[in-house]
């Protein structure tokens, strides 16, 4: 899962579709209560991630209006990760058909393979774009392309997502994503080899997507990414290389490109105002609010180290409010987190978003023990961790 950096693009104001994930419960067959509380969370810890194959339940009834696409790779993909790492970032371009517009009202990804795939994104590409992505794949050796942070093509538009935890996905009454027609998708998978198994890596996901026609009426929504800097030292007692926070940053670069490598400097001087980066367990961002709207759901991104996230709204105010606690994270359940009602933001609010990793984990987790030890940083692979908040938000008409 990545962010976009304010140099790039304002982090207030990115319109990605993570809703689909975070606006609803996973309903396994029903549709969801409204009005589940976000916060506190707590549940017990669990850092194993996928294994193996995954049970998909079944679909929700299609509601009024409604119908499924479904969509998958054109044939099996064997990830193969760069430059020594265990993770590839891999984009492939698929076909919803839209020949009308439409509006995505939820999805439900299919795993296919649970030993590689970490989690999916998928964006959505303007008919104009779709061209240079054909190219793009044509160009690279096999299936796909390598992608890291986003579509790599244009100005592509995050309209779905899955990550351990979520099932199908349905979007509250009223709301959804634009679909013009004539629009293509990208699926980016993240796959982490370290649990490949010989005979089995192999994978061929897929999406269920849920479309109403373009001519309902239909709210959108845009999701902001609130990343926090993750500056994790090696736990007393380990040694290595790697234990050096500019070793390990170049070690990130070289996996993933300058690009990644330069966002843990690129967050410390954003989030710190440029101060040395202060090594720990524990580190916050403060966001401030440039445009209102309703919040309607949150959620908490971090990887196998993940120990406790908040998000706060002015914290430290009389108008201080808590949107997401979970104390205790559990990587496998990274499901949304319905506010029970939308909160309302203005212009010079403040978000705080602050996580807590857990260096001693390294050692208790089978996907982590024989790793090298390593400072950690934010990076794009499972062995790397990332602090993430994620607000689903509507704006004044």
């Amino acid at each position: 899962m990545n962010y976009v950096h304010p140099r790039r693009q304002p982090l207030v104001s990115v319109a990605v579709s993570l809703a689909a994930v975070l606006l609803v419960t996973s309903c396994g067959g029903a549709d969801p209560e409204p009005g589940t509380p976000a916060a506190p969370v707590s549940s017990a810890a669990s850092h194993d991630g996928l294994h193996g194959s995954v049970e998909i339940p079944p679909a929700a009834p299609l509601r009024t209006g409604e119908r499924f696409v479904n969509l998958t790779m054109a044939q099996p993909y064997r990830p193969a990760a760069p430059n020594g790492g265990t993770d590839e970032y891999r984009c492939f371009l698929v076909d919803p058909g839209l020949t009308e517009s439409a509006f995505l009202t939820g999805s439900q990804f299919l795993p296919q393979n649970g030993a590689l795939v970490h989690h999916a994104i998928f964006f959505r590409l303007a008919p104009a774009e779709a061209s240079a992505a054909r190219k793009l794949d044509a160009d690279t050796p096999g299936d796909g392309w390598t992608c890291f942070g986003d579509a790599g093509i244009g100005d592509a538009a995050w309209v779905a997502h899955w990550a351990p935890g979520a099932n199908e996905t349905l979007l509250a009454p009223g709301l959804g994503y634009p679909m013009p027609p004539g629009s293509q998708l990208v699926m980016q998978v993240h796959y982490n080899l370290i649990d490949a198994r010989p005979g089995e890596d192999t994978d061929r996901s897929g999406i269920r997507l849920r479309l109403v026609a373009g001519t309902e009426k239909v709210d959108p929504l845009v999701t902001e990414l609130l990343p926090a800097p993750v500056e994790l030292p090696c736990a007393a007692g380990e040694r290595g290389e790697l234990c050096e926070r500019e070793a390990a940053v170049r070690d990130v670069a070289r996996r993933f490109g300058a690009e990644a490598g330069g966002q843990a400097e690129q967050l410390n001087e954003y989030c710190n105002r440029g101060r040395a980066p202060a090594a720990g367990s524990t580190q916050h961002c403060d966001h401030r609010v440039t445009e209102g709207g309703l919040v309607h759901a949150v959620a908490g991104h971090m990887h196998l180290l993940g120990s406790a996230i908040k998000l706060e709204l002015n914290p430290g105010t009389p108008a201080a409010r808590t949107l997401l606690d979970i104390p205790t994270y559990d990587f496998d359940q990274q499901a949304n987190r319905p506010l029970p009602r939308a909160v309302a933001v203005k212009p010079g609010d403040v978000y705080r978003v602050t996580c807590t990793h857990d260096v001693t984990l390294r050692q208790r987790l089978p996907q982590l023990r024989n790793l090298p030890p390593r400072y950690v940083v934010w990076g794009e692979g499972t062995s790397d961790e990332m602090c993430l908040g994620l607000l689903v938000m509507s704006r004044p008409g």
